[in-house]
């Protein structure tokens, strides 16, 4: 099983509008309302993909209901904290005419201590029948920078493998717990390392340097030219056919899943690093946040080339 981590759950609404008006009333032609949260765009492609996936964090209200009935849909099943005040809401405006994304991002719930103290609680039980656990994304006012370091050494007490994808403080006291893996981005290992990363020789270099500090492996994606992985067995590119994207949103937490999913199955570096770049790049194929249609994986999995450069 892999259990999912979203504290800062959310309700995202996609509104479409044919020119977006600052200061007029707009006329919305489409929308669409769909659970979200890093750790929930974790969640989905993880049960597209075959996988029993129980997601948990904090949700409240009605709208926290709401999110967890829209997982069902997905296969996903809920197990999450829940509290008084009202999950928030993040509203995305596709702008037709002028090609422009417009993001309101509410700050949602404060979490007392107490109430993450009874969080830990809850997450115990549920790490004993997990394989992976994949913790994502921002964390609620109220916790501080070792709201995750304090997560990933429940995970590791277990035994268990455990994928940290944040950033900030979060992430740099995170780390400092020894997750199995982290997959920071150019800026994030700018700022772990203090390097400048210019050049894909000094990039990895950094990689290694975070791999050194106890981080089974470290992934690093490139975009479009793919993504790499530095562990013990050495450092490993992952080379991905051009496609024609359509949403590139959400295409990190998709390769999360895919690394969660090769956890939990066994599978080496290599497989595991091909499967989430074939996750991934299927999901850029599709309009939907944290989905892929697994026809289109298949198809890019073969097409996808690993090299061992280091």
């Amino acid at each position: 099983m892999i259990l999912t981590v979203t504290l800062n759950a959310a309700i995202d609404k996609r509104y479409v509008v044919e020119e977006f008006k600052v200061g007029e009333v707009n006329r919305v032609k489409e929308c669409a309302y769909t659970p979200g949260g890093k750790g929930l765009n974790v969640s989905k492609p993880a049960a597209i993909a075959g996988a029993e996936v129980v997601a948990t964090g904090f949700v409240g209200g009605h709208a926290g209901n709401y999110i967890e009935d829209s997982l069902k849909a997905f296969g996903v099943k809920s197990d999450f904290y829940h509290l008084e005040a009202e999950s928030r809401s993040c509203i995305n405006i596709w702008d037709e005419k002028n090609c422009v994304q417009t993001e309101f991002l509410e700050p949602g719930f404060t979490v007392t201590e107490e109430e993450f103290e009874g969080f830990q609680k809850k997450f115990r039980e549920l790490v004993k029948d997990a394989d992976v656990v994949a913790m994502s994304g921002s964390v609620p006012k109220g916790l501080d920078g070792t709201a995750y370091q304090k997560l990933v050494q429940i995970v590791k007490e277990a035994g268990k493998k455990v994928i940290l994808d944040t950033s900030g403080t979060l992430l740099e006291m995170g780390i400092e717990a020894c997750p199995s893996m982290i997959k920071p981005n150019i800026d994030e290992i700018r700022m772990l390392t203090g390097k400048t990363c210019d050049r894909m020789e000094d990039m990895i270099e950094a990689a290694k340097e975070i791999h050194k500090r106890g981080v089974e492996i470290v992934a690093v994606s490139l975009g479009g030219d793919g993504s790499l992985a530095v562990c013990d067995e050495g450092v490993f590119r992952a080379v991905v056919p051009k496609i024609d994207a359509v949403n590139t949103v959400g295409c990190g937490d998709s390769m999360i899943a895919g690394f969660a999913l090769g956890f939990a199955e066994g599978l080496g570096v290599e497989e595991t690093l091909r499967k989430a770049s074939a996750i991934s790049a299927a999901a850029a194929l599709r309009e939907e946040t944290g989905f892929f249609v697994k026809e289109d994986m298949e198809r890019l999995y073969p097409q996808i080339t690993i090299e061992k450069i280091g």
